[in-house]
């Protein structure tokens, strides 16, 4: 079961960092934090000339649930790993938060659709 969602996309871009010795980063321009036991991975606000990957985030706000409802992640991953787009999400108590590389973004913006979503820029 396909659960169609309104995904707006962030403004803003961001990076991946993976910190094997950390549990908590130096600075506070983080904007997730995921510890793991092979270390920590921080995903930030990327400035402007970051020679980095870039990440664009899709974000089901507008579609908000409680935790009990299945399929909401699912329904947004399933078709962007059909297309061949790398995800890595953050999750929030009521939406969660999908990062795509910068350069798939069309593509991904097209599989979303596709499966039923809307997106709003």
């Amino acid at each position: 079961m396909t659960v169609a969602q309104t995904l707006a996309i962030v403004p803003n871009r961001f990076v991946l960092e993976h910190l094997p010795n950390s549990v908590f980063p130096e600075d506070d321009e983080w904007v997730a934090l995921v510890r793991a036991p092979e270390g920590l991975t921080v995903v930030r606000e990327a400035p402007p000339s970051v020679e980095a990957d870039r990440w664009v985030g899709f974000y089901g706000g507008e579609t908000a649930h409680s935790l009990d409802v299945p399929g909401m992640l699912a329904a947004v991953i399933s078709p962007l790993a059909e297309a061949r787009v790398s995800v890595f999400v953050a999750s929030t108590y009521h939406a969660d938060l999908v990062l795509v590389p910068e350069y798939k973004l069309e593509v991904a913006m097209a599989a979303l659709q596709e499966a039923g979503h809307k997106i709003k820029p």
